[in-house]
């Protein structure tokens, strides 16, 4: 009588080759593939657009206007050892987290204020919500005159472009926390401390996450345009840098159109990188969240 003996072979679905084992199994996902092909189709219309005019004789609208990828990528490569290029990225990246970082440390206990005393929100709401609907860049010219020097006046409308998110969003995470919750605790004893401490804070930090998310984008967003309108602050010449912004408004004055591009894609590398950064201190900051 025999016996077979079976050998289990380990199922091969799903395992990556040799090669590239060590490799995050993210890279290969369905989601990380469409998103590659979305940026490959995105090149491809792009290059087709910005030279139609050539091989179609008819300029497309808007992408036709466009220097090709071809030409941004030609011009990036000569910029890639630009000293004011890299100086450009340091100062709005220095810009955008002095102004948010102020933004956060200002707002966030000024919307919590807002939150647990009612005296202080009767006095200081109505004036907030005077303010809150300014445009931050209406703000430029009024903070030239308001502070000494361009770079501190840049510095301020990055605060105000983040600030009045960041207390929005604070509130709205006080607002939704049940009110049910607070009475309960108050029955049981628990003191305003402790009610504040392991209740409406834990409540209003995923709120507030939401809105350091939103401020940081506004922040890149306004520190573009503050560097344009200011001329570059203290550092405005096209040799020393004076920020991304005044790097695309200085390639717009010297007709150097891919530059423009250039400038325009380093700023969404820029706030994606910060976004990125803002969403891992969130996630630290609300643990309970990742085990949904």
């Amino acid at each position: 009588m025999t016996t077979e003996t079976a050998i289990a072979v380990p199922p091969q679905s799903g395992r990556l080759p040799a090669w590239n084992a060590r490799l995050p199994r993210s890279l290969f996902s369905l989601r990380s593939r469409r998103a590659a092909i979305s940026v490959v189709l995105a090149l491809l219309f792009w290059q087709i657009g910005a030279t139609s005019s050539g091989w179609l004789g008819v300029r497309l609208p808007v992408v036709g206007a466009l220097p090709s990828p071809v030409a941004v990528f030609v011009a990036w490569s000569h910029l890639i050892n630009d000293r004011g290029y890299w100086q450009s990225w340091y100062l709005s990246f220095v810009r955008v987290t002095l102004g948010f970082a102020t933004a956060a440390v200002v707002g966030v206990p000024f919307g919590l204020l807002l939150t647990i005393n009612p005296t202080f929100r009767g006095i200081s709401f109505p004036v907030f919500e005077v303010l809150r609907p300014i445009p931050p860049l209406a703000w430029v010219p009024a903070s030239i005159i308001f502070w000494p020097t361009q770079e501190l006046s840049i510095d301020f409308v990055i605060f105000v472009g983040a600030f009045y998110t960041i207390v929005i969003n604070v509130l709205g995470g006080a607002q939704a926390i049940d009110i049910r919750l607070v009475q309960a605790a108050r029955s049981m004893g628990a003191s305003r401390w402790n009610i504040f401490r392991r209740l409406i804070l834990p409540g209003v930090l995923p709120s507030m996450c939401v809105g350091f998310e939103v401020a940081i984008g506004i922040t890149w967003e306004v520190v573009v345009a503050a560097e344009m309108i200011s001329g570059g602050g203290s550092a405005g010449t096209a040799a020393a840098g004076g920020g991304l912004g005044f790097f695309i408004w200085n390639s717009y004055v010297g007709g150097a159109y891919p530059n423009i591009v250039v400038g325009m894609i380093s700023i969404g590398i820029a706030g994606y990188l910060s976004s990125v950064s803002v969403r891992a201190m969130a996630s630290r900051l609300t643990p309970w969240l990742r085990l949904r």
